[in-house]
């Protein structure tokens, strides 16, 4: 006996699925395609779904239009509300060369939320379509989205959260922003500095002097005795330049040009370097490498030119 209530419930069981299946078997003369939102993620609750439903019916069957979805309508399910309400239906209507075609715009809001991001789904619609004696639903697909919650619940370890989804978390660099340019500002200041002090051409005010000139010229001259000749040459040129006429000691350029009262010392002792070179081969001046030191003295005065004191 027991056997047989269970055979029983099991046929009664088949029947039901077998016949729910073919009420929603759709008529296969209807071609559906559907629109979905661009994202099935990350929507909470007042968030609103669009979806845009094109059915494709011959002539000979028409849609009726009382059998679309009602705004305001929050579909039940097991006897409460899914928390999703239809909130607004728009249908467009056109004709193709053999068909009706049915353009079905659907929004949706959500009024439902959790403490954890949960499944849901825009449901499933049943539409009519009659004509020519005949009268039957038309079921239209769900889709399949989550819900996000409003707000975390309990604490979250960040790289067990690493969703694909989620963007990337952004820091706000605002300050380090303005602190790296104001680097770069610093830099480019202590570079210009560096230019002024070291460069030898003329790239900035002032650094086309006399003495600037002038030492170019002493960086090409030979090691020899002709060379140091040449060189104390351009340095009575770059004296003369400077001081507007004829200079021939120390004192009297420094009374003209005080600026170059640093380099007043050497001055002197460029002035008897010239007596021996031009005048007087045998006296004594003091200096090793004249060649050299005729050079470090045309950068001193070029600097003081410059200002650079």
């Amino acid at each position: 006996m027991k056997l047989e209530k269970l055979l029983l419930a099991s046929f009664s069981l088949v029947w039901l699925v077998c016949a729910h299946a073919e009420i929603i078997e759709n008529d296969p003369r209807i071609k559906v395609r559907t629109i979905e939102p661009a994202r099935d993620v990350g929507y909470t609750a007042g968030d609103i779904l669009s979806r845009t439903i094109i059915l494709e019916a011959p002539k000979s069957l028409q849609l009726i239009e009382t059998s679309l979805p009602i705004a305001g309508l929050d579909k039940k399910r097991q006897g409460r509300g899914s928390g999703i309400e239809v909130r607004e239906v728009t249908l467009n209507k056109s004709t193709g060369l053999d068909s009706n075609i049915y353009t079905l715009h659907l929004t949706y809001q959500i009024f439902t939320s959790s403490i954890v991001a949960r499944p849901a789904s825009l449901p499933a619609e049943f539409v009519k379509f009659g004509g020519k004696g005949e009268s039957f639903d038309f079921r239209i697909p769900s889709w399949s989205f989550r819900i996000s919650p409003l707000a975390v619940y309990g604490s979250v370890v960040v790289e067990r959260d690493m969703s694909s989804f989620r963007g990337p978390l952004l820091l706000e660099a605002t300050r380090q922003y303005q602190f790296l340019w104001g680097l770069l500002g610093l830099l480019a200041i202590s570079g210009l500095g560096l230019l002024y002090v070291l460069g030898t051409y003329t790239w900035l005010p002032r650094m086309g002097g006399a003495f600037a000139r002038a030492y170019r010229d002493l960086r090409k001259l030979p090691a020899t005795a002709e060379g140091l000749s040449q060189g104390v040459t351009r340095m009575h040129q770059a004296f003369n330049t400077t001081a507007g006429g004829s200079v021939f000691d120390a004192a009297s350029f420094l009374a003209l040009k005080p600026g170059f009262a640093p380099a007043g010392a050497d001055i002197e002792r460029f002035f008897g370097l010239s007596r021996t070179v031009f005048f007087e081969p045998g006296a004594t001046h003091g200096i090793d490498d004249p060649q050299a030191w005729l050079r470090q003295f045309c950068r001193r005065c070029r600097d003081c030119e410059r200002g650079l004191k």
